[in-house]
């Protein structure tokens, strides 16, 4: 079958094109993209960045996964804060939105750490505060009826007090304990076990979002890929369209009217989410090097853009976050280190697919 896939990508050389389209790109980078040189700032600041990882292995009867977040602060010096479990999850459809869920709440409470105990004045995100927002809401599993009918003031201030209490791992297992919301033994019905727990881990990362976002002066969130193309309306995303027709230092049209669309009501701060308004832009921020997507949780003036792009420069190195970078790689989980993981744990399952070494 290999062989016959070669043949296949010999006879389709080249076949993905660059798109075309009858508008020159240079007419749409027109008032939409500035060549600009840029500076870095001389303020005396304390910056951080933060990012989180999972990774599993699927068993016969469970999946062993692994789940952390770092947060790197730099105020003169380079100090890090960090927070990580394993599991053991059934198997389930939505698996990879639970460990999502459960990388979000660990990456909040790290950032939250690093604001609060080193008085961080701007704190970089790697991905979107809007894009997941946008997205707050399960989609792999339904809600349960036990939880709908308890979407109260009682499990919103339950949750606020623990999580002013430990500011490490999973609250809502404590939540699950305290207010008896689950009857099912995991053992009887691990599915609907998991769908708790991802709606429950929902709600957590919801009220975790609300604590972040008072501090949203100083959060940064950075994208290198983005499938977003509101700026450009062309047929490929904003980011690419930039990356394919720009060289320079530059920045592009500030837009600061971009608002919360998630459709349904958040089950705890409706009206404080759907008010907040954002301001996205793109920046180079070295000659010939990548794009990146920047967004900021409020209606920024082009002065402030400037300044906090001049602070980010700082700390870059090819034209991208130090920090940023550095908490990827401290993080990522990989398979290497899941299996270095289990020897540790001395966890022996069998996948069914040692045969296919005989």
């Amino acid at each position: 079958m290999l062989n016959s896939l070669y043949e296949k990508a010999i006879a389709k050389r080249g076949f993905i094109h660059d798109f075309e389209s009858e508008t020159n790109p240079e007419d749409l980078l027109e008032g939409r993209w500035f060549d600009r040189d840029i500076k870095e700032s001389s303020d005396d600041f304390i910056i951080a960045a933060g990012d989180g990882s999972f990774n599993k292995k699927k068993f016969l009867t469970t999946n062993f996964c692994a789940v952390g977040a770092e947060s790197i602060i730099y105020d003169g010096e380079i100090k890090k804060i960090d927070d990580s479990d394993i599991f053991d999850i059934g198997h389930v459809s939505f698996l990879d939105e639970i460990l999502g869920n459960y990388m979000a709440i660990y990456e909040l409470k790290c950032a939250l750490r690093a604001i609060k105990e080193y008085n961080v004045d701007y704190y970089m995100f790697d991905g979107s505060i809007l894009g997941d927002l946008q997205n707050a809401f399960p989609r792999g599993a339904k809600l349960p009826d036990k939880i709908r009918n308890n979407l109260d003031d009682s499990l919103r201030n339950e949750f606020e007090r623990r999580l002013k209490i430990n500011r490490y791992g999973l609250t809502f297992p404590e939540i699950q304990d305290s207010l008896k919301l689950i009857e099912l033994p995991r053992s009887e019905n691990s599915n609907k076990q998991e769908e708790y727990n991802l709606h429950l881990a929902s709600i957590e990362k919801i009220i975790l979002l609300k604590e972040i976002l008072q501090y949203r002066k100083k959060i940064i969130s950075i994208s290198k890929t983005s499938s977003d193309n509101s700026l450009f309306h062309w047929n490929i995303p904003d980011i690419a369209f930039l990356d394919k027709n720009t060289k320079k230092q530059g920045i592009s049209l500030i837009k600061n009217d971009f608002k919360v669309y998630e459709k349904a009501p958040f089950p705890y701060y409706n009206d404080f989410f759907k008010s907040l308004t954002f301001t996205i832009f793109y920046v180079r921020l070295q000659d010939n090097k990548n794009v990146l997507k920047v967004e900021l949780p409020y209606r920024a003036s082009k002065q402030e853009v400037f300044r906090i792009i001049e602070k980010i420069n700082v700390l870059s190195v090819q034209g991208y976050p130090y920090l940023l970078n550095k908490a990827h790689n401290d993080v990522v989980i990989t398979d290497r280190n899941i299996r270095e993981l289990l020897k540790i744990a001395k966890i022996y399952e069998t996948t069914n697919r040692e045969v296919m070494s005989w």
